[in-house]
């Protein structure tokens, strides 16, 4: 069974670098697992994937040193246990409010006694069809649950979440929580910013690993500075939109238009 090498440097305290997908194409996924980012998110949530097209980006990667994070697109253990099965190590939960949901993640991705994750190893590329020995009897070790914190009542109830034995590290969702804390479109306001420092003090100090997205280069180097050690630093499809912008205003309108906003988050 492939070792989880992602997990592995996150309790080495080894900061990982990432790019987010929302392509949902498994082309663009292999052509972006050969750049040499650590760790590739492919978005189930706001990108438009499913189970099959997720499979199909995780077959693109598996050739490269990359690791594939998957995002479900809700905290639902059917998703989970489709997505697992698939062989995604990896998983980045949305929307975890507090301790029982996060415990609820947990036990989706663990076989029984210790979790509720169905046993369909026969069917399961994970386990390359029971080719792989012991799969049933190792599997839990080898995956990664990370949770996403994105609103207030999720920061309030960090400390409970933190609590929970099997959550590997916990993300910060920038986007969402500016946007619940009456700054929507604004992640660097004084306020929200002030609240990322604490959580990625708070989940550090709680021996996980602290991760967010952050496209502003300056940002992204500061909460590395502050110990998150899982970062994306850009969207596939943010860099395919302003690159093609950039090169057809350079002949198109070579003296007009105005230069490209700092990136805030995506």
């Amino acid at each position: 069974m492939p070792h989880n090498a992602f997990k592995q440097a996150l309790a080495d305290k080894q900061p990982q670098i990432g790019l987010w997908l929302g392509l949902a194409n498994s082309y663009s996924a292999e052509l972006l697992a050969g750049a040499g980012f650590h760790w590739l998110l492919i978005d189930g949530e706001h990108a438009p994937n499913d189970v099959r097209s997720i499979l199909c980006q995780l077959q693109a990667i598996a050739p490269y040193p990359s690791h594939p994070v998957v995002r479900p697109p809700v905290n639902d253990p059917v998703i989970v246990k489709q997505l697992l099965d698939t062989g995604a190590q990896t998983l980045l939960v949305p929307m975890v409010q507090n301790a029982a949901q996060a415990q609820q993640a947990v036990r989706a991705c663990r076989y029984p006694p210790q979790g509720i994750r169905g046993v369909g190893s026969a069917l399961a590329r994970a386990s390359r069809w029971n080719r792989e020995p012991d799969y049933l009897l190792r599997a839990n070790d080898q995956i990664c649950l990370l949770v996403q914190i994105e609103t207030r009542e999720a920061v309030d109830n960090l400390a409970a979440i933190l609590a929970v034995e099997g959550v590997d590290g916990v993300f910060i969702g920038p986007a969402d929580l500016s946007a619940d804390m009456g700054f929507a479109g604004n992640p660097g306001h004084p306020e929200v910013q002030a609240a990322i420092a604490r959580c990625i003090t708070a989940i550090r100090a709680a021996g996980k690993a602290p991760g967010i997205l952050m496209a502003n280069e300056k940002l992204a180097q500061h909460y590395l500075d502050l110990g998150a050690l899982f970062v994306a630093v850009g969207v596939d499809t943010t860099l395919l939109a302003r690159g093609a912008e950039a090169l057809a205003a350079r002949f198109i309108s070579p003296t007009g238009g105005s230069a490209a906003a700092e990136p805030t988050v995506y």
